[in-house]
């Protein structure tokens, strides 16, 4: 396969995932504003600009981060390259490069999603849509996925939408879990109380995975459970542990041009998911969630720059 042709395919579904990702957490930090109830009514909004990665570029243009303005900026601004906007732009174009290497159903989910974006970009946002707008996000990425795996040759085109795909997915997944660590508590006797249990509850319902935890763990959320679903139970397909098993299975079957140059990608990729599936989540937890998260993100970036590197250079 040509190299242009893969990075092609890789980011139509980086972009893809990612535009879902932002929907998710434009959700997670709505439902975790609505359960507060003291003056710090922002810190929601500025933990997802901080998850979002565009905090530099949002506060360069803006002093606070309010409801309006994060909602405008995450979802519909053209200046800022991870709007849902953009992403939806991208996917779409890189699609169009590619035609010939999709099947008319992947082609048809992505440009019909492009078309009915403008309904939305045009009309007033009132809360209401919003949620309807966030919704159909998730929907159209679904879509997408689902023709992807229900028609596509197993062949490396195959293979690299899905390593684009669970590379952003595990990304995502470690800044949304990590939002929880930026949103400040009305104070520290209220770690463990009910403000805090429902932002818990917010992030596993964002991702789906109430009754996945309800299953695994029965009883109260807790934040410990939480985490260890959302990063070692492979069982999960948005935990880092099955996003990363996903990852090494598909770098594997790449038909490498270059062993020697994809080597690299594949030996960081399996080095990684080998911690996720060995580690504790109480050594973890002891040693600091947020910083652990943080590492994460670092090393998820590098690999992703030595796929880049490895196989579509």
């Amino acid at each position: 396969m040509l190299a242009r042709t893969a990075e092609n395919l890789f980011w139509l579904s980086r972009y893809m995932e990612r535009a879902d990702y932002v929907a998710r957490l434009l959700q997670v930090a709505g439902q975790m504003n609505a359960v507060r109830v003291d003056s710090e009514r922002n810190s929601e909004w500025e933990s997802a600009i901080v998850a979002a990665g565009g905090s530099e570029s949002y506060y360069a243009r803006h002093d606070t981060a309010d409801e309006p303005s994060v909602i405008q900026f995450l979802a519909f601004d053209t200046d800022n390259p991870s709007s849902i906007v953009n992403c939806i732009e991208v996917a779409r174009r890189n699609a169009r490069a590619v035609r010939t290497a999709l099947t008319a159903d992947m082609w048809e989910a992505v440009n019909s999603t492009w078309q009915e974006l403008s309904t939305y970009r045009n009309t007033p946002m009132t809360e209401d849509l919003l949620s309807e707008f966030l919704e159909w996000v998730k929907s159209r990425v679904g879509l997408f996925h689902g023709v992807c795996s229900n028609a596509m040759l197993r062949r490396d085109g195959f293979h690299f939408v899905r390593v684009g795909q669970y590379l952003e997915r595990a990304d995502n997944t470690a800044r949304l879990l990590d939002v929880k660590y930026h949103v400040k508590l009305p104070s520290v006797n209220d770690v463990g109380g009910v403000v805090d249990y429902y932002q818990w509850l917010a992030i596993l319902r964002v991702v789906g995975a109430r009754r996945a935890y309800r299953v695994m763990f029965k009883g109260q959320v807790e934040p410990a459970h939480v985490a260890e679903l959302l990063i070692m139970r492979d069982e999960f397909p948005r935990s880092l542990a099955f996003c990363y098993n996903q990852i090494t299975q598909h770098l594997d079957l790449i038909e490498d041009q270059d062993p020697q140059r994809a080597a690299e990608a594949k030996r960081q990729a399996h080095a990684i998911y080998t911690n996720l599936r060995y580690g504790r989540i109480d050594y973890i937890i002891n040693n600091g969630l947020h910083e652990y998260l943080t590492d994460l993100i670092v090393r998820t970036e590098a690999l992703g720059a030595q796929i880049s590197e490895g196989h579509l250079f």
